[in-house]
Order: structure tokens, then C-alpha cells, then sequence
């Protein structure tokens, strides 16, 4: 599977894709996990699929594919194709999803609240405690 149409892409991100934020909740102490923000886009699929996300990799340019094995009964082992670094996510993921939007309303309603938040988070409000509490309140919007 190669030269993938960006409303193919749009598509398959509406059934199988993710834009998601991690965000450590400000009024709890973490001792079990440093990153305070951690953004993401991906896509998970069944293990006899992986070529698709190979080519979605391909057309990006930019993230990761790898094997998410699954021990759960009545579950399949899977691949994900995932983009977590900001750089990519702000000038390759969001400008493309801005020209080709999701179409299902909670895809579309999480991936407006995800470009709020990596907004916030390329002004580096992240780093403040204001700023953390206006991601995480963001964060607990989305589906």
C-alpha cells in the first residue's frame, strides 16, 4: 500500500486514530512520572495491517511505528503508528488535519481542544503552574 490520499489518511484517523494529551493533574504530587505534558497523535491497527501504517509513516514523513502486543483475551496484538514529538505534531500533524478535518464530532471536538493545548504548549505555559492548570482542565474535555 503506497501514495495514500490525504482523505483516506482523514478516514482512517476518524476509526482508528487518537489526538491525546497527557497531563499530570497539578493538585497531585507525581513521584512516578517526570513529564509533566506529554502530547500525541497515533493510529492502532491489527497486526495484519501494519503496511498501512508504513505508509502513513511514509506520508508524514515524521513518528514511529511499533508492535503494542496485547495479552487481553478476545484481543488482537496491534501496531501503532505514533507521532509524539512536538515539532512534528505542530508542523506536519495539525496542518494537516486542519486542511482534512475529522469528520465524527468527538474526533473533531478533541483534535480543536489538541491544538488549544499545543498552542499553550509551544507558548511554554506547560512550565507554569497557571499554565499546567489551564492544560489539565483542557485535557479532561476531550473523549
Amino acid at each position: 500500500m503506497q501514495n495514500l490520499k490525504p482523505d483516506y489518511i482523514a478516514g482512517l484517523v476518524d476509526g482508528e486514530g487518537s489526538f491525546t494529551v497527557y497531563v499530570r493533574d497539578p493538585s497531585k504530587p507525581s513521584k512516578n512520572r517526570r513529564v509533566t505534558v506529554e502530547p500525541k497523535f497515533y493510529i492502532k491497527l491489527i497486526e495484519r495491517d501494519k503496511e498501512i501504517l508504513d505508509s502513513v509513516q511514509k506520508f508524514f514523513g515524521c513518528g514511529t511505528v511499533y508492535f503494542q502486543k496485547d495479552n487481553r483475551p478476545n484481543h488482537q496484538h496491534c501496531y501503532r503508528y505514533e507521532v509524539f514529538n512536538r515539532k512534528d505534531i505542530i508542523e506536519t500533524i495539525i496542518p494537516f488535519f486542519r486542511l482534512n478535518t475529522p469528520k465524527f464530532p468527538s474526533k473533531k471536538h478533541d483534535f480543536v481542544i489538541f491544538c488549544k493545548i499545543m498552542e499553550l504548549i509551544k507558548k511554554e505555559e506547560h512550565l507554569k503552574e497557571s499554565g499546567l492548570k489551564k492544560l489539565f482542565q483542557l485535557k479532561q474535555r476531550m473523549h
